[in-house]
């Protein structure tokens, strides 16, 4: 979690407090549900990269030397939303994988499709017909 997510969370507790003191059930229990889908899409899309990081560590074993690069916080765009969170990128000579996970923050950056909770999306240079698209859903 990057300082800017931790005040986010910080802020967004208080003001779920705040609610409740105030008698508003109904804004707590909407900040609460906010911050329940945060944590699963953080946690999904920490799964994901700390995955394909575990991958390139067992490649780099064999003797493989990727260059690995992050970028967080990452802003992409998917369609006409923009999508907040990291970027992973692999290197080996002229072959380049990215993955790239996030959701839309505030309702400037659009909105998800289909109920998703968080979007990935992983593309190799060269190789478009590899590329792939997921989508976080809480079913």
């Amino acid at each position: 979690m990057n300082e800017l997510d931790e005040v986010w969370l910080q802020i967004m507790t208080q003001a779920q407090a705040q609610a409740r003191a105030d008698g508003r059930s109904d804004v707590a229990d909407y900040l609460a549900l906010k911050a329940n889908n945060d944590s699963l899409r953080s946690t999904s899309c920490q799964w994901l990269l700390d995955s394909f990081l575990e991958l390139s560590e067992e490649v780099n074993r064999k003797g493989i030397r990727l260059e690995i690069e992050t970028e967080n916080p990452h802003r992409f765009a998917v369609g006409h939303s923009t999508m907040v969170g990291s970027l992973l990128r692999f290197r080996y000579g002229v072959r380049c994988l990215t993955i790239e996970t996030g959701w839309t923050r505030t309702p400037a950056d659009g909105f998800m499709r289909g109920g998703s909770l968080a979007y990935a999306k992983i593309s190799h240079f060269g190789m478009s017909k590899s590329n792939a698209e997921l989508f976080i859903t809480s079913q």
